[in-house]
């Protein structure tokens, strides 16, 4: 039994936050009552028990015949669940909780569940003999209805047949005396052809042979399917030919009737099989009757003993991982469980052994090992802890990304999709799917697919929801730009001021606006982009430079809050001194470096004016200035006080002293008096070098790494582009030269809506999560997430009853 299951139960913050306290718990439970108890936490699914018999095999464990009669159960559950569903009926659900049987309910579930096995055996076994005697039975008749009706291989005589006159003339000669045989029977249609050659071939000269197929198909007593057989009458004389003609029929498995000559016999014998026939069907019904009564008491236990069986299967798992008491009288189990579900706990168990006289006890002990995480979670948050494990459970009580990746996950996503038109199919897709959830066709869906999609539905939703939010900032919609808001541009007062005649206006077929000129640039547009820009030749140019910087503002945001949650990590497990000698260096490194370039960028913004645009500085040149110790005498600074002159000897060049850094670390390694102290403090020296390394340099990667916000959000507007370009928009045109827009649009549509899916949500999304999720699990998570635990996997029924 497999005892990993998800908690999902109704959250608190403090859970979500951080993984719940967990307490391993030592239980003393009573001998008579150990099932019982057992039995009532996996009802529960409190507790994770650990195995104390480690060192002992699975064959020499106390329980382990109980285990192997619960196993043998099971299969003839497996048995009696393939005839029922081979029969084409469907077992019903288990009607309620079904607890788990007492022990000496097992022996009644074992002889129930044997007497239907073997009836079921029986009744099988008598019915597929009875087909198999009905089905000769109508061979025989199909071949002595073979002399009526003109022959298909052979006729036997020139002129008209008459069934009084003889098979063969009589012959005259030496071998008149030799009696004319006959062989009849049928054989499968694909072997007639073959049957009949080789028949030929052996016997030349001496047989007549007929072939015919029967008027109707025949059911097969195996596979019940109608199938059509060819029936033969073969006239022959001399036994040695005889012989061979049947070793010929046995070789080809073909059924081999006796016939009759004469007419008046052949069809006594007919009625003869057709009275038998009909008995055995009346027989036949009779058994199909009762073998529908047998598999409806199939279908009446099958189901409730499946998951009683498989319970006390579970039961008896958990205690043969406890271990006896020296006195006997006792199991002693271990067992992690959640500090807040002790006094369920310890109710429990008071209430499972109150029968036997004595009280199961449980209480806590001391453990160094690492306790297991445990979060519970909900529908709504499930999705989001699963990316988070994936990338690796927390360790105990670890700061839990989860609560942040609910609006972080969708945004990032949604900073990479924006587009009102997509974000509102995936909504409304994923909306569908929320509001159904409660279907239970929709829940017990097969297909792996379905199942991806419904299990993060709720993912979906904040992901289309999101994606709306930054299509209305983008003010893209289908690659299309609304105007909700009257543009900030004004083209009139460009055209007034700047005097163009239609002469200029012919010659320049693109215009420029000047937003130095009186009335032309009214201010910001509301919200999002001013949908003017979807008409300008530099949009594309516009769009770069707006979404990279938009892209390093939130990358540097981001990993500056993982560094800051790592605080609470290092006051939790009382590492203060991690905050100074790890987090500040972190923060002043991150924010001096990347945080100044977000300050350069956003005062940028603000500072410099339109008219002031064309001598602006450029950010790029002062960052590399600022690595460099330099600066450009053609790159003005932004502020007042941004190039100063330092004393960079002071830095770089001061004399001697790397030598006195050499010397005093020479001091100090030769006046160490313990080695162990110095051997750990190498290592944490190592450890943290290592660190210091890994984090300057992934800060710089970390940062080029969110400009994938920027690529895929301008790949994403430009495949929508291209698409609207080449399906709409020459179908419009098109549409309007014919004439017949109504009619070629539907399959324009058609095609647009069907590449939009296919291509714009399905493929672009995925390519979207999958960078979010890099985002999260190497950029975000890696500041302050180590996800080196494990999961706690209480024993529960929860599994059984699914």
């Amino acid at each position: 039994m497999s005892h990993s299951v998800t908690v999902s139960q109704p959250e608190t913050m403090g859970s979500m936050f951080r993984s719940e306290e967990v307490a391993l718990v030592q239980l003393f439970l009573p001998t008579a009552a150990a099932y019982t108890c057992v039995g009532q936490l996996g009802e529960l699914g409190l507790v994770e028990f650990r195995d104390l018999n480690a060192s002992v095999s699975a064959f020499q464990r106390r329980f382990t015949v109980d285990i192997r009669r619960c196993e043998e159960l099971e299969k003839t559950f497996t048995f009696l669940q393939e005839q029922v569903q081979r029969a084409g009926l469907a077992l019903p659900p288990p009607e309620g909780r079904l607890p788990a049987p007492p022990p000496r309910d097992l022996l009644r579930i074992q002889e129930e569940t044997e007497r239907l096995a073997q009836e079921l055996r029986d009744v099988q076994g008598n019915r597929q003999a009875l087909r198999t005697q009905l089905h000769q039975l109508q061979l025989h008749s199909a071949v002595l209805h073979q002399d009526q009706g003109p022959p298909l291989a052979a006729a036997l005589t020139d002129g008209p047949s008459s069934e009084r006159t003889p098979l063969l003339p009589p012959h005259e000669g030496p071998h008149q005396h030799l009696r004319v045989n006959f062989v009849a029977g049928a054989v499968e249609p694909h072997k007639a052809a073959a049957l009949e050659r080789l028949l030929w071939r052996a016997c030349r000269g001496f047989l007549i042979a007929s072939f015919r197929e029967t008027e109707r198909p025949l059911e097969d007593p195996l596979t019940g399917e109608p199938v059509t057989w060819m029936t033969f009458l073969i006239s022959y004389w001399g036994e040695q030919i005889g012989q061979k003609i049947r070793k010929i029929t046995d070789c080809f498995h073909c059924h081999t009737f006796p016939f009759l000559e004469e007419e008046a016999a052949r069809q006594g014998a007919l009625q003869q099989l057709q009275q038998q026939s009909q008995e055995l069907q009346e027989v036949l019904r009779e058994t199909e009757w009762f073998l529908s009564q047998v598999l409806g008491q199939v279908q009446q236990l099958l189901p409730p003993g499946q998951v009683q069986v498989c319970k006390m299967k579970a039961v008896y798992l958990a205690l043969n991982q406890c271990s006896l008491s020296s006195t006997h009288k006792c199991l002693i189990a271990e067992a992690w469980c959640a500090t807040q579900d002790l006094p369920t706990l310890q109710q429990a168990l008071h209430s499972s052994s109150s029968e036997a006289g004595v009280s199961a006890v449980a209480h806590r002990i001391a453990c160094r090992d690492m306790p297991p995480t445990l979060i519970r979670t909900n529908r709504f948050t499930a999705s989001f802890q699963g990316i988070v494990d994936a990338y690796g459970v927390g360790c105990y009580q670890e700061v839990n990304p989860a609560p942040y990746t609910i609006i972080t996950f969708p945004f990032l996503f949604a900073v990479m999709f924006g587009d009102v038109g997509h974000g509102l199919l995936m909504f409304l897709f994923a909306l569908a799917m929320v509001l159904a959830e409660n279907q239970p066709a929709v829940k017990t869906a097969q297909n792996e697919i379905w199942q991806t999609f419904f299990g993060g539905r709720y993912l979906l939703l904040l992901m289309g929801l999101f994606s709306v939010y930054t299509g209305f900032i983008y003010n893209e919609c289908f690659s299309r730009a609304t105007t909700i808001f009257s543009s900030g541009w004004s083209v009139a007062a460009m055209a007034n001021q700047s005097g163009w005649s239609d002469t200029f206006l012919s010659q320049h077929p693109l215009l420029t606006l000047d937003p130095n000129v009186t009335g032309v640039f009214l201010g910001p547009y509301p919200f999002g982009i001013d949908p003017v820009w979807s008409l300008a030749t530099n949009h594309l140019s516009f769009l770069n430079s707006f979404k990279m910087k938009m892209s390093v503002i939130l990358g540097v945001t981001h990993m500056a809050f993982g560094v800051l949650l790592g605080v609470f990590n290092h006051v939790h497990f009382g590492q203060g001194h991690r905050l100074l000698l790890e987090t500040l260096p972190e923060l002043i490194f991150l924010l001096g470096l990347f945080g100044y370039l977000v300050f350069l960028v956003v005062y940028k913004w603000l500072r410099v004016s339109a008219a002031g645009a064309a001598s602006a500085p450029s950010i790029l040149i002062h960052f590399i200035n600022m690595f460099l110790f330099s600066r450009s005498p053609t790159n003005r600074p932004l502020f007042a006080g941004q190039d100063q002159d330092e004393d960079k000897a002071g830095l770089l060049d001061s004399p001697g002293a790397s030598e006195k850094g050499w010397s005093s670390d020479e001091e100090k390694a030769g006046c160490a008096g313990d080695e162990a102290a110095e051997l750990a403090a190498s290592e944490v020296l190592m450890h943290q070098a290592i660190h210091t390394i890994e984090f300057c340099l992934g800060c710089i990667s970390n940062t080029a790494s969110y400009l994938r916000l920027w690529a895929l959000s301008l790949a994403h507007a430009q495949l929508s582009e291209v698409l609207w370009a080449m399906v709409m928009r020459v179908g419009l045109r098109m549409c309007g030269e014919v004439g017949v827009a109504a009619v070629a649009l539907v399959p324009i549509f058609a095609a647009f809506a069907v590449m939009t899916v296919a291509i714009l949500l399905v493929m672009e999304g995925l390519s979207a999560f999958l960078h979010a999720l890099r985002l999260h699990w190497v950029e975000f998570q890696n500041k302050f997430y180590a996800g080196t635990g494990y999961k706690l996997s209480p024993f529960t029924f929860a599994i059984q009853e699914e």
